[in-house]
């Protein structure tokens, strides 16, 4: 999911810059990256905002550009608009901070998205593609994506958010984009996910606050409710009866009750909410489906995803 970029810690995703007011749509967003991270897909989704986008801008033509998107504002031509930058500029990017400056200097509200993925997500596209690198040179592609995250650095970390696109579709993605940049947003209440997991595949790398789970009582072990999911109704049945249950559901309740508000008093309006257990398919299903009901009960536009119940189903 909400730190500044100095204070990542472990997370894949960094949220927004906390001086920034995200209720409000910027004046320009550059997005950047690793080739094969989604720039494409990002710059379809800014596309479908309404930005004026432009693949490749020359970063030594920025401040013409700029003066484009300020001199049409009155006239409503370009209000907004999306750029990619990425390793094709070659030497130009060492001028991407100075360039990035003399922008915000000049008055305009400039937001840099990073996206990356890991070497093995990247390798699997590029082969899914057949496409090459845009930075091989007869060394591979493990070396040339290498490469590129060396050259890109600079860039990186510069950036407003770095989003880690690994366990990202074109639609997540996308659904991503438009939930944060959508100016008609603009005052609307926070938007919390809250997300189902299993640990044993792995943390996601995307959340503001993550909840264990695995101190209640394992529907795993119950012979008839093994095959089931926390979607099914005797399995909520088997788990509301647990009295830890409603003790825990309670509290992370009172908890995010306190804690969402002084996210938005900051400026924040997504919030990514964790809710993990053993193998992502009863007990942090149910209480992810339970939680996001009196979230939303509770005013804020919750919604509800479960990363790992079909795949927890796959794997026995």
């Amino acid at each position: 999911m909400i730190r500044d970029r100095a204070a990542r810690l472990q997370m894949k995703q960094t949220p927004d810059r906390t001086q920034e007011k995200n209720d409000a749509a910027p004046d320009i967003v550059v997005i950047t990256g690793l080739s094969g991270s989604g720039m494409s897909s990002a710059t379809n989704a800014f596309e479908d905002l309404g930005y004026f986008c432009v693949d490749n801008l020359p970063i030594t033509m920025l401040p013409t550009f700029a003066r484009l998107v300020t001199a049409d504002r009155s006239e409503k031509g370009i209000e907004r608009a999306a750029l990619v930058i990425d390793i094709r500029e070659g030497t130009f990017l060492a001028d991407f901070g100075k360039q990035l400056a003399a922008l915000r200097a000049a008055g305009l509200a400039v937001y840099v998205l990073f996206l990356e993925a890991s070497d093995d997500v990247l390798q699997h596209r590029f082969s899914e593609t057949r496409r090459p690198h845009p930075a091989e040179k007869g060394q591979g592609l493990l070396q040339a994506i290498s490469a590129e995250r060396a050259a890109m650095s600079r860039v990186r970390s510069l950036a407003d958010q770095i989003i880690d696109t690994s366990e990202h579709t074109v639609h997540t993605l996308r659904g991503h984009l438009l939930e944060r940049f959508s100016p008609d947003r603009r005052g609307g209440p926070m938007r919390v996910q809250v997300l189902s997991f299993g640990h044993k595949y792995g943390n996601p790398g995307d959340l503001e606050l993550l909840f264990d789970v695995r101190h209640l009582p394992n529907p795993h072990f119950i012979p008839e409710l093994r095959p089931l999911s926390g979607h099914d109704k005797r399995v909520v049945k088997y788990l509301r009866e647990q009295p830890e249950v409603e003790e825990t559901l309670s509290r992370f309740t009172d908890l995010l009750d306190y804690l969402l508000p002084q996210y938005k008093r900051e400026g924040k309006s997504y919030v990514t909410v964790g809710i993990g257990c053993t193998g992502g398919r009863h007990r942090s299903v149910m209480v992810a489906n339970a939680l996001g009901r009196r979230l939303r009960r509770a005013g804020f536009d919750a919604h509800v995803v479960h990363r790992d119940v079909r795949k927890s189903n796959r794997r026995k």
